[in-house]
């Protein structure tokens, strides 16, 4: 089991390991915007990962715009998703 972070949903789950931090977006593929760090190609899923602290913090605006982009997305009722 990994920590999941819900809003209005499911947004990610942490899965740390000891060479990788990956954050897994279940609906990447539909939060609104450019996203260029959520990897993947399936239907719905997206990832982050970050080799170490310094990566982690040369990404933390990207992620953190992904997760706003989730929020603003889901707090607006007249968006559908």
């Amino acid at each position: 089991m990994t920590p999941t972070f819900a809003y209005r949903g499911n947004v990610a789950s942490f899965n740390p390991s000891k060479h990788v931090l990956s954050i897994m977006f279940h609906r990447g593929a539909e939060i609104p915007g450019e996203h260029p760090r959520l990897e993947g190609d399936g239907r719905l899923v997206r990832t982050m990962r970050f080799g170490d602290l310094d990566q982690l913090e040369a990404g933390r605006a990207d992620l953190e715009a992904a997760i706003r982009a989730w929020c603003d997305w889901k707090a607006d009722p007249s968006k559908p998703g």
